[in-house]
């Protein structure tokens, strides 16, 4: 006989999950607003893309590194982006995929939460990375697929838990080595150029921080929730806080970097 699968249900009523539908509306604008703000109102600045291949030095008769442009990216639009893929996930759960949603909110999941998370999150550590100076495309692909990855490890995370009576956090502790590395990498990079000549300016600093906290936040919250402390043990508490952690990062990094580079002249 095949075994009938119990999930961890969420009991709640109609009005609670409307008010959910509200919410995301309201956050869709709000990323959408700031979104479009970034596209009319920052200049044209822009960082490069480095990569390096090997070249045979025929003076040194050995192979060194030929370090060469291939590009650059304008931070506007790219700030931008971030915002605008949060508007599109909020404006998809509140109206096309609504149902969808609910229906995964009672299992205790919200996979569309950490697709948006993996791109938008992942754009944002790449900026933060270029800020600090992380400009060698291999390095960004590098870091923006291990943030992606762990996100996909808070999806992992919540799908390996709703049916199990006790909470597996494998998912959750192998997330948060994989959300480490990018941070180390760009501290690195950080305090290496602030002991050169080439200083960060002083904003970029603040950003590290700031967004170091608000990235770390969301770990926090996941854990709160599978630890059931005080209101997360209902898990639509942290759905919202989910939502409201992802505005206050955004925004943050998004004027933090408008007010340091972007802003026109």
């Amino acid at each position: 006989m095949s075994k009938v699968v119990t999930y961890r249900e969420v009991n709640a009523s109609d009005a609670t999950f409307q008010g959910l539908r509200r919410f995301n509306a309201v956050m869709g604008f709000l990323h959408l607003l700031q979104g479009i703000l970034m596209i009319v109102l920052s200049n044209d600045r822009g960082y490069p893309f480095w990569t390096s291949y090997l070249t045979f030095d025929r003076a040194k008769m050995a192979l060194v590194p030929n370090p060469q442009q291939v590009g650059s990216l304008r931070f506007g639009p790219a700030v931008a982006v971030f915002l605008l893929l949060s508007a599109t996930a909020h404006f998809i759960l509140s109206t096309f995929g609504y149902r969808w949603y609910v229906r995964n909110l009672k299992r205790h999941n919200n996979p569309l939460r950490f697709w948006e998370y993996a791109l938008s999150s992942s754009v944002m550590i790449v900026l933060i990375a270029m800020l600090v100076g992380m400009w060698d495309v291999p390095s960004l692909v590098l870091i923006f697929t291990l943030n992606a990855t762990m996100n996909f490890f808070g999806h992992m995370m919540e799908l390996h838990n709703q049916t199990t009576e006790r909470t597996d956090w494998t998912s959750f502790i192998y997330g948060c080595i994989a959300g480490a590395v990018p941070w180390v990498a760009m501290a690195l990079y950080l305090f290496g150029s602030a002991s050169g000549d080439a200083k960060p300016p002083t904003f970029v600093y603040y950003i590290l921080v700031s967004l170091f906290v608000c990235f770390n936040s969301f770990a926090v919250n996941m854990f709160l929730q599978y630890k059931k402390v005080g209101p997360w043990k209902d898990y639509l508490f942290g759905e919202r806080m989910f939502i409201v952690l992802s505005l206050v990062a955004k925004t943050l990094l998004a004027w933090q970097i408008f007010a340091g580079t972007l802003a026109p002249v």
